[in-house]
């Protein structure tokens, strides 16, 4: 299912930062992927649905070069992947082997997927980067993923930094990294923390004036006032 264009362009107007806020007013805290840290500087931030793939531990009769050719594979997990879906892979946090290298992500790039994103690491990283491909990981090491991982399923549930990724859930990944916003709760999101950053503009600019934080920062109900008049002059 594609991303409604209208919620893609608020929430790439939203950092990460503030995501997390609202979506701890909402009661949850566990929705940042540990160890999901830009290959670059500089990435912009990203936004789309999660395409998941899963890795388990190696098992010799299974993680082998021979199973790259498999039906399940991550060849074909990547042919599976639609235009403008983020790669969510959990790769159990595994510091020494792979996931993916230059090839598979030139492929992934090619199909127009939006950015990687991995609580693993990636090898090739020379050839990765000049993919162009937006990758978010925890570094990178030279063994390929069969020496320490087994590739088993694709658009299945999934733990990636030790957040639950359900098919369909949208991602949104800037230089602090990725947060899922669950797909049930996305448009009551979305507008909160639209909100939340409009609000935070306005803030900042009175701390740039020299105001000082208490009241302000949250507002009390004189400074709520101020910010709603704002607003208003800001929509006329």
């Amino acid at each position: 299912m594609n991303l409604d264009p209208k919620i893609k362009t608020a929430l790439e107007g939203v950092s990460t930062a503030t995501l997390t806020t609202v979506l701890l007013k909402k009661g949850l805290r566990n929705v940042w992927m540990r160890g999901t840290k830009p290959i670059r500087e500089g990435q912009p931030r990203i936004v789309g649905r999660a395409f998941t793939l899963r890795f388990v531990p190696a098992r010799e009769d299974l993680a082998t070069p021979e199973s790259w050719s498999s039906p399940i594979s991550t060849r074909a997990a990547i042919e599976a992947m639609p235009e403008g879906c983020i790669a969510v892979v959990d790769s159990m946090g595994v510091q020494d082997a792979g996931i993916f290298g230059d090839i598979l992500c030139q492929r992934m790039q090619k199909k127009g997927v939006a950015a990687l994103i991995t609580d693993g690491v990636v090898r090739d990283i020379a050839g990765v980067l000049g993919t162009n491909l937006p990758v978010w990981c925890n570094g990178a090491a030279a063994p390929p993923s069969v020496a320490g991982l087994t590739f088993v399923a694709w658009d299945q549930p999934i733990g990636c930094g030790g957040v639950a990724v359900f098919p369909g859930d949208v991602v949104v990944v800037d230089q602090d990294g990725a947060v899922l916003i669950p797909q049930a709760l996305l448009e009551a999101v979305v507008e909160a923390a639209v909100e939340q950053e409009r609000q935070e503009t306005w803030i900042m600019g009175e701390v740039e004036r020299g105001a000082s934080l208490p009241g302000l920062y949250p507002p009390n109900a004189e400074n709520k006032a101020r910010y709603e008049a704002w607003k208003k002059e800001q929509q006329s």
